[in-house]
């Protein structure tokens, strides 16, 4: 049996229910191994739970909390990446044996893999949306295979997963190469910002069964200061809402989380703004899943 951990998600409006009684499963990975500039990321899940208790029910549209949300208690992190990697594993499946759908708060992007490789059992074929300021497509970083720099390299190398990035605007070569190998549909920060809305942003054959892994980094710094590695030129807050919806749409959302917030203490602003995005997609996962 899961016990609840002591700082819910949103404790300020929704009550506690039993784990396999919610709609949604908080899971907290205070994991921060390949910090590759700023670091801070372990700090970040417990300051969106910390800033979830400032947020509304009503989220603009409806009230996704009222399902219910339940907060496992944080993942231990102490481990090797593998360990960790099957410790978010775990604490995944255990979400989805509740029949609740994962919304994992990190921590550095490196953990997604553990809730990948979660889904991919449970599953099978699903696709990925990564919504990001890099690619992460480096097949390693600084020697290691599970830096947050290829985390989605692992992806559509080693589970196989279909992959759309949306809002990337730095790069390596071999990034560039990687997206090329692995036929990985990009749309990014630049043609967004230029453009507008692409009339089909997920392509027609792409899974109906998705999982989305939002890096904070790719809102813009005037959105989103408090990441490791900001980059200029990033989504705009509704633009991104917009995007994600339409990502969504005529799709099942398998899970979601949100990653690289590296609070500091005396600013507030991203840390409500994570709270807040984590909040705006379980309100789009329930309204636009396609279920």
């Amino acid at each position: 049996m899961l016990n609840e951990y002591e700082n819910r998600f949103l404790a300020s409006e929704v009550p506690p229910r039993p784990a396999d009684q919610v709609r949604f499963h908080v899971i907290p990975v205070p994991y921060e191994a390949t910090v590759s500039y700023a670091g801070g990321t372990a700090r970040g899940p417990e300051a969106i739970l910390d800033a979830s208790d400032q947020l509304e029910l009503f989220d603009g549209m409806s009230f996704p909390g009222k399902g219910g949300i339940f907060t496992q208690r944080p993942v231990d992190c102490s481990g090797s990446p593998e360990e960790v990697m099957e410790n978010v594993k775990n604490a995944v499946l255990a979400a989805l044996d509740a029949n609740a759908m994962p919304v994992v708060l990190g921590g550095e992007h490196s953990l997604t893999y553990g809730e990948m490789a979660a889904l991919k059992e449970r599953y099978g074929r699903f696709g990925v949306v990564q919504f990001d300021a890099h690619a992460d497509l480096r097949d390693s970083y600084e020697g290691s295979k599970w830096s947050h720099a290829s985390v989605m390299r692992r992806a559509v190398k080693d589970l196989g997963l279909p992959l759309v990035q949306i809002g990337n605007r730095i790069f390596c070569q071999e990034e560039l190469d990687a997206r090329k190998e692995h036929s990985v549909v990009s749309w990014d920060a630049p043609y967004l910002c230029r453009n507008g809305m692409p009339d089909h942003l997920i392509p027609e054959d792409f899974p109906r069964q998705i999982f989305i892994t939002f890096d904070v980094d790719g809102l813009d710094p005037s959105v989103m200061p408090e990441t490791g590695t900001p980059v200029p030129g990033g989504l705009g807050w509704y633009q991104a809402i917009d995007l994600a919806a339409k990502a969504m749409e005529g799709r099942k959302v398998l899970g979601f989380d949100i990653v690289e917030l590296a609070p500091r203490e005396g600013h507030i602003v991203s840390d409500f703004t994570a709270a807040s995005l984590t909040y705006a997609l379980m309100g789009l996962a329930e309204r636009n899943s396609g279920e």
